[in-house]
């Protein structure tokens, strides 16, 4: 594919610009510098007709790399987003936000760096979306087949989008404000700009999905109505309970979940006003918690005016190169910079946080840190390391346990696993008749890709579910979870 002596021409990986830090975090728009289209073509010229594309089994979605990186190449934006939009509902979305496991695996990775096959992917979507190659694919005909799809995340959208151009008539239900989901409230704008979300929410609007924000299914409306009203129901509500720290002073003031402050952030980035909002402004400010969302709390924290920011792991560094148990094609764990990282702050790892300190009007002044040490395979405070930390304003960002289950009655309530997610089966069934689950509500917390790719995959199996047979592409089954990609 593409040019056959790309790979020997051109040798290193070539990345857009990301704006200059101190202007950045002087507002929320996204932080990379437009991509020149000569740099892009020549990225795609790198790669290989390697024969058998492990891209393709590092992505989820299956998504057909070589084919639109050889277009790309060719300059023909057109077919190349008509191959990309043949896999992926929401390259947008995943261009922007996916960890790319489609990269670790490019076969050119083994022995030069990869392909820039995330940029590529994204610059497709958004040439298309400038040229108006983006249209409403309504259905030609409708089943008399309703869905309601609880949840608008990206499973729950891709879910609805599909089974929408399948003929089938879709509500998706929302409890908050407006649609969205993780992407609306969880992801700050200088990561993704809502432009992105809100035009792709046109498009499905114009091919016949009714949305209702503001509705939460057990308590405006009772799930054993829902299940009446609807032919089937799709639970896309996500992972989002918090995984917590419980230590001393776990209760003082100053101490919110991560998500807390970056749905209040994103409310007010949005010009919403939000009394009582919790800031970083003035403040010093402790992430506990190394993974995407901590770093999410980071740039944000930057962008508020924060004194300090400093970022606790637990674990050891990563190292700089692909470790010796994790080979390619794998998806390896590696030390990472994102763009928060780059704007201040300090990273500590080996960090076990023992204690919160207050002042005497109870607020949150110190983190207590001791040194990690590992007894028996288990991670503990070394004794005699402890030290104190300023903090005015604590974020935990350590993760997620499962779907929220509180609006759920006895006789409403799915199966569930004995890690907390909604139990199903091969073809994405509960053990509710004619409900599905899709989307780290059934896998656990995992990646954008996985959740896209599971909400395609339900919904084919909904429309079998509906019409005994089912025009939709499948990407992955559940099973399939077990052997797929590590969850981040």
């Amino acid at each position: 594919m593409a040019d056959p002596k790309g790979f020997m021409k051109t040798t290193e990986r070539e990345l857009p610009a990301r704006r200059p830090v101190p202007v950045r975090i002087l507002d929320w728009k996204e932080v990379y510098q437009p991509g020149d289209s000569a740099v892009l073509r020549r990225q795609a010229s790198r790669c290989m007709d390697c024969g058998v594309p492990f891209c393709h089994q590092g992505c989820p979605l299956g998504n057909l790399i070589p084919e639109w990186n050889d277009l790309t190449w060719r300059g023909e934006g057109r077919a190349a987003i008509e191959r990309l939009h043949a896999t992926n509902n929401f390259p947008e979305f995943t261009g922007r936000l996916c960890p790319a496991p489609c990269e670790s695996a490019c076969v050119l990775g083994i022995n030069q760096p990869a392909v820039t096959i995330k940029q590529i992917e994204v610059s497709i979507i958004d040439e298309a979306f400038a040229k108006g190659w983006v249209q409403p694919q309504p259905p030609e005909r409708l089943t008399g087949k309703t869905v309601a799809v609880v949840g608008s995340g990206p499973a729950g959208l891709a879910a609805a989008q599909q089974l929408t151009r399948a003929g089938h008539t879709v509500a998706v239900f929302e409890r908050d404000d407006r649609i969205g989901g993780l992407l609306r409230y969880g992801i700050p704008d200088f990561k993704m700009e809502k432009g992105q979300l809100d035009a792709r929410l046109r498009q499905m609007q114009e091919e016949g999905t009714r949305f209702r924000a503001g509705v939460e299914i057990g308590r405006d409306i009772s799930w054993d109505d829902l299940r009446a009203r609807y032919d089937a129901v799709v639970l896309a509500t996500g992972s989002t309970m918090p995984r917590d720290l419980a230590i001393p002073g776990r209760d003082h003031e100053g101490i919110h979940f991560a998500m807390e402050y970056l749905v209040e952030s994103n409310r007010a980035v949005a010009g919403d006003a939000v009394p009582n909002q919790i800031t970083a402004q003035g403040k010093h400010v402790v992430v506990i918690g190394g993974g995407d969302t901590g770093a999410d709390c980071i740039g944000t924290a930057h962008r508020q005016g924060a004194l300090s920011v400093t970022n606790l792991a637990i674990g050891r560094q990563p190292g700089d190169s692909r470790p010796d148990h994790q080979p390619w094609p794998m998806m390896p764990t590696v030390f990472e910079v994102q763009s928060a990282h780059e704007e201040g702050g300090e990273r500590r790892y080996l960090a076990s946080t023992v204690e919160f300190l207050a002042n005497d009007a109870g607020e949150v002044r110190a983190v207590r840190v001791a040194e990690t040490e590992f007894v028996n395979g288990q991670r503990v405070p070394r004794s005699g390391t402890e030290h104190e930390i300023p903090a005015d304003l604590v974020l935990i960002a350590m993760g997620f346990t499962g779907p929220e289950q509180e609006t759920f009655t006895e006789n409403s309530r799915p199966a569930m696993t004995s890690r907390g997610a909604i139990e199903r089966d091969d073809d994405y069934a509960t053990s509710l008749p004619g409900v599905f689950v899709a989307g780290d509500a059934g896998r656990g917390q995992s990646l954008i890709v996985w959740a896209i790719a599971e909400g395609r995959a339900a919904a084919a199996q909904v429309d079998r579910f509906l019409m005994g047979e089912t025009v939709l592409a499948a990407p992955v089954r559940a099973s399939e979870v077990a052997i797929g990609l590590p969850s981040a």
